[in-house]
Order: C-alpha cells, then sequence, then structure tokens
C-alpha cells in the first residue's frame, strides 16, 4: 500500500485523468474530492462490497433456480 502525505487543497494524481484532492479536514474526518471521467465507477468501499456480495447471491440464486427448472422439465420429459 502507497501511503502518502497531503495538506487541505493539495491532490494526487492516479494515471493521467484521475485527481483525489483533499477538500477539508475537520477532527477524524477527511473530505475527499474525485475528479475522474464518468466511465470510471466511484464508490464507498462498503457500499463496494454489498453490492458485490448481492451479485454473488443473486448469481447462486439463479444457479440454484435454473437446475430445479431443468429437473422439473426432465422429470415431465420422462413421464
Amino acid at each position: 500500500m502507497l501511503v502518502l502525505s497531503r495538506k487541505k487543497d493539495q491532490s494526487i494524481m492516479i494515471g493521467d485523468d484521475i485527481e483525489i484532492t483533499v477538500i477539508a479536514v475537520e477532527g477524524d474526518q477527511i473530505k475527499l474530492g474525485i475528479n475522474a471521467p464518468r466511465s470510471v465507477e466511484i464508490q464507498r468501499k462498503e457500499i463496494f462490497l454489498s453490492i458485490k456480495e448481492e451479485n454473488a447471491s443473486a448469481a447462486n440464486t439463479s444457479v440454484d433456480l435454473l437446475k430445479q427448472l431443468t429437473g422439473t422439465f426432465l422429470k415431465k420429459e420422462e413421464q
């Protein structure tokens, strides 16, 4: 992990087109501004992990449902 120190109104660049600027420091909270192309998704980590978990759950549900449906169709064909 790269650790950088920045003060208010200072920035870091990620590649050529993503700029992260320290907007404010208030107690134990830091406000960041992120300037990036619209094609770059930016999410808080806890939201990102929640979405990832929901997607995995939905994928598992779809596989289970598909197995149930496939089993149902196979049983009907055997009759």
